[in-house]
C-alpha cells in the first residue's frame, strides 16, 4: 500500500499521469527440453534400420498429431487462458503495474483485457490448421531428417520459419475483429500511443524515473510498447500454437502411450 501510495505521488505530478488515469482506460518452450539429448539418440537409433520414406512419413504423422492436438486444446473454449504454458498476459508495458492497477480498483479492467485477448486467440486458433497441415505436406526429406536429427524444438523452427508470415496474416484480422468489442482494448491503443508522443520523453529524461528507483517502485510505472495491443495477442498466440505443438511431439517420440498408429509406433517406439 506505501508503494501505491508513492507511485500514485510520482505520477499525479506529471503530466505521466494520463497513462494511469483508470478512467481513461476502463472506457514455451516445452518443459521436457532437458531430455532432448536422450530423446534425439533413442530416435536415432530406433530409425536407423528404417527407409528414409517411412521415417519422414512417420515426422510428418507426429506433427499431424501435434497441430490437430494444438489446435483443438487452443481453440476450445478457454483453451488459452487456462492453460499456464500459453496464457496470454497483460502486454510487457503494463505489467508491472498490474498490481497497482488492481489496488487502485482497476480489478475489472484488467481482468476483461486478459479474457478478451485469450479469447481471441482461442477463437484464431482452429482456423490455422490448414496452415500447419500445408507446411507439413510441402517438408522435403532433407526438412525431416533435420528435424529429426534437431531435438525437440527443430520442428518449432521449421514451423516458424515456412508458417509465421502465413499464420500472420490469417490471425490478425480475427484477433482485430474479436478485440473490437473490448472497449478496454480500444483504450490500451490511445493511451500507449498518447504515452509515445506525449510523456515517454518525460518519463526517461526527468527525475521521475530516478525518484521512482529510489523508492524502490520503478517496475510500477508502465511503459510504451512498439507493438500495437492487436500485434501482441497475435505474436503470442503463434508462440502458443508452436509450444504445443512441439509439446505433443515431444511425447510422441519418447512415450509409447503416445505412439497411437502403426507407423509411430514404426518410428518412434523402441
Amino acid at each position: 500500500m506505501k508503494k501505491s501510495i508513492i507511485v500514485s505521488t510520482l505520477i499525479l505530478t506529471t503530466t505521466f499521469s494520463f497513462a494511469l488515469d483508470l478512467n481513461s482506460v476502463a472506457k514455451g518452450v516445452v518443459d521436457s527440453v532437458t531430455k532432448e539429448q536422450t530423446t534425439t539418440q533413442k530416435t536415432n537409433t530406433t530409425t536407423s534400420n528404417l527407409n528414409d520414406s517411412t521415417v519422414s512419413n512417420g515426422l510428418k504423422e507426429a506433427l499431424k498429431v501435434g497441430v490437430k492436438y494444438a489446435t483443438t486444446q487452443l481453440g476450445s473454449q478457454n483453451g488459452y487462458l487456462n492453460n499456464s504454458l500459453v496464457k496470454i498476459p497483460l502486454p510487457n508495458n503494463l505489467s508491472g503495474a498490474e498490481s497497482l492497477i488492481r489496488t487502485a480498483g482497476g480489478d475489472k479492467m484488467v481482468d476483461d483485457l486478459i479474457n478478451s485477448m485469450n479469447g481471441a486467440a482461442s477463437k484464431a486458433a482452429p482456423k490455422t490448421a490448414e496452415i500447419f497441415l500445408d507446411a507439413i505436406d510441402k517438408m522435403s526429406l532433407t526438412d525431416a531428417q533435420n528435424i529429426l536429427a534437431g531435438g525437440n524444438n527443430a520442428a518449432t523452427n521449421y514451423f516458424k520459419s515456412n508458417t509465421t508470415d502465413s499464420l500472420k496474416k490469417l490471425i490478425t484480422p480475427i484477433i482485430q475483429e474479436t478485440m473490437k468489442e473490448n472497449q478496454v482494448a480500444t483504450y490500451y491503443d490511445s493511451v500507449n500511443n498518447l504515452y509515445k508522443s506525449s510523456t515517454k520523453g518525460l518519463v526517461d529524461n526527468s527525475s521521475v524515473m530516478n525518484l521512482a528507483k529510489n523508492f524502490g517502485v520503478d517496475s510500477y510505472i508502465p511503459g510504451s510498447s512498439n507493438e500495437s495491443l492487436d500485434e501482441f495477442i497475435t505474436n503470442k498466440a503463434i508462440e502458443g500454437l508452436f509450444t504445443m505443438i512441439a509439446q505433443k511431439e515431444s511425447a510422441i517420440r519418447s512415450n509409447p502411450v503416445e505412439q497411437t498408429s502403426s507407423i509411430l509406433k514404426q518410428v518412434f517406439g523402441k
